[in-house]
């Protein structure tokens, strides 16, 4: 079969397509035909050499959708449309190719509404958005903040967080053009960075009140500020870093406020989680309350072009290879 394989964690050179044996299907797996795979952050990481638990050679891609060809039994019958996420990529091979043998557990249906490109990209950031959600103690009438409107992951918090009640759902941009883009398409309560600051977006749209939640998935300086925008009692869980790996703090925006400051990591979680967490999207994702927003599709052929151009191309919305 076709695969996109890191030959070496050096850069997009490294990454090649290559001919690979098909996966055999083994207790516990299913045989997933793959049409569309996630582009994430995480893929030009471990391309970088960034992530040590990768060992080259290794087909890329943690996260993906396709059709049932064997093994999914009644739970996942054959020609079965579904999404997945997990250790792919990262410490066996990816959806960067034409086939996957998928862990059971990790596999949702993908509602009838929902093309295959937009399923592709979802499960990552929409699974950590209603993870981290849960965990912050998220309830209806809370006011959230999530930076990087444009970003996977602050995009499905927001919509996530408003589908499910929130008084505000609040995101930011460094790009005007993106700002008016988020509001084109209903993000009404997002802060432009290039004429106003955080702290004083949050204040203005919440009367002064401040953040019950905050997730970041940006790191840097933009956490440094977003924790000083929590409400008394509020909480704020870091789980990336694109901004920057390193940020500095102000302790009494946590003293004062009796506030918290926690971490995530997705594929930490036990399965429970898991399912708890397809429980919830997957009826958001039928009803249309939640919408995965794809910015461009390349084929898998290009899928350096596509990992450049999310990272420095910094799109609104995924970026999915198509197989």
């Amino acid at each position: 079969m076709r695969a996109m394989r890191a030959e070496g964690f050096s850069g997009y050179k490294d990454l090649k397509l290559t001919d690979i044996p098909k996966p055999a299907v083994s207790d516990g797996r299913v045989l997933i035909r793959i049409t569309a795979a996630g582009v994430t952050p995480l893929e030009h990481t471990i391309l970088s050499g960034g992530y040590p638990r990768a060992k080259a050679p290794l087909v890329l891609g943690g996260e993906g959708a396709g059709v049932v060809e064997e093994g999914g039994g009644t739970a996942f019958p054959v020609g079965s449309r579904v999404m997945f996420t997990g250790p792919y990529g990262v410490s066996e091979n990816g959806t960067y190719s034409e086939w996957v043998a998928v862990r059971k557990e990790n596999l949702c249906l993908i509602p009838e509404n929902i093309e295959n490109v937009s399923a592709a990209g979802l499960p990552v950031a929409d699974l950590t958005a209603q993870m981290t959600l849960g965990f912050a103690g998220f309830a209806k009438g809370k006011t959230v903040l999530s930076p990087a409107i444009g970003g996977s992951v602050g995009n499905a918090v927001t919509q996530v967080a408003r589908a499910q009640g929130a008084r505000h759902a609040i995101s930011t941009t460094t790009n005007h053009a993106k700002a008016q883009q988020a509001r084109s398409l209903g993000f009404n309560e997002v802060i432009d960075l290039s004429v106003e600051k955080l702290s004083d977006g949050v204040r203005r749209i919440t009367a002064g009140y401040g953040a019950d939640i905050v997730i970041d998935a940006i790191g840097g300086e933009v956490l440094s500020e977003a924790l000083g925008t929590l409400a008394p009692g509020g909480s704020l869980t870091t789980l990336g870093y694109s901004a920057g790996r390193k940020a500095t703090i102000d302790v009494t925006d946590l003293i004062w406020k009796r506030a918290s400051m926690k971490s995530f990591s997705l594929f930490a979680q036990p399965a429970d989680v898991w399912s708890t967490a397809w429980s919830v999207i997957f009826p958001l994702l039928q009803c249309g309350a939640v919408k995965p927003i794809v910015a461009k599709t390349f084929p898998l052929t290009e899928a350096a072009d596509a990992l450049r151009y999310l990272i420095e191309g910094r799109p609104f919305g995924r970026v999915v290879l198509t197989i």
